[in-house]
């Protein structure tokens, strides 16, 4: 990668990778197993909160109908963050996603007993963060995914970074970079579109 190598998306550097497009395409058609932080992902990383201690978050419906086809293709998802929420319980249940991690610590010890628990390897994981703590996570998966909005150093180890920023479409994006890489984005999308999901 090229830390150095920017321009400017959405009004946000983005860091460029310097990985050929069709390497980029193969590492990402092999993931079967994301996982998510919350805060600046799933979230534009603002928390409301409420004077009887209630915390609220804002999630993107884009994204929302992302995961549902991620899991729809037969890959599953999961949250891992730093954070605990009602709110994110209650987002993950909605989404049918049974892998939640919160108030975790260490992310890299999460990741690797999510993916032991799954069966699923480091080179079939990817993690997508966007703040210093996220970094431990990438170290551990085969394809690591930033938002627009992440902060420079996540975005310099990022094998993908999004030209959406989190909570605005940046997971949905992925996904659907994902899904096309592997040829099942179209169908899916079709599918869905006509009704027949």
């Amino acid at each position: 990668m090229r830390p150095d190598a920017r321009h400017e998306t959405h009004g946000f550097p983005r860091v460029l990778t310097a990985m050929p497009a069709a390497d980029l395409d193969h590492r990402l058609a092999r993931v079967e197993l994301l996982l998510l932080d919350v805060d600046g992902v799933l979230t534009d990383g603002g928390v409301t909160l409420g004077s009887d201690g209630s915390e609220l978050k804002t999630f993107h419906i884009r994204d929302g109908l992302g995961l549902r086809l991620w899991q729809r293709a037969g890959c599953r998802a999961g949250i891992v963050t730093g954070r605990a929420s009602q709110a994110v319980e209650r987002r993950a249940a909605e989404l049918g996603i049974t892998i939640v991690r919160q108030g975790v610590t260490d992310k890299a010890a999460a990741v690797d007993a999510i993916m032991a628990e799954c069966g699923v390897d480091a080179a079939r994981t990817a993690f997508m963060g966007d703040d210093l703590p996220d970094l431990a996570a990438f170290a551990r998966c085969g394809t690591a995914v930033a938002p627009a909005d992440a902060c420079h150093e996540v975005r310099a180890k990022a094998t993908l970074v999004t030209t959406l920023p989190g909570g605005r479409g940046a997971v949905r994006e992925a996904i659907e970079r994902m899904l096309g890489a592997r040829g099942a984005w179209d169908a899916l999308a079709a599918a869905c579109a006509a009704g027949r999901d």
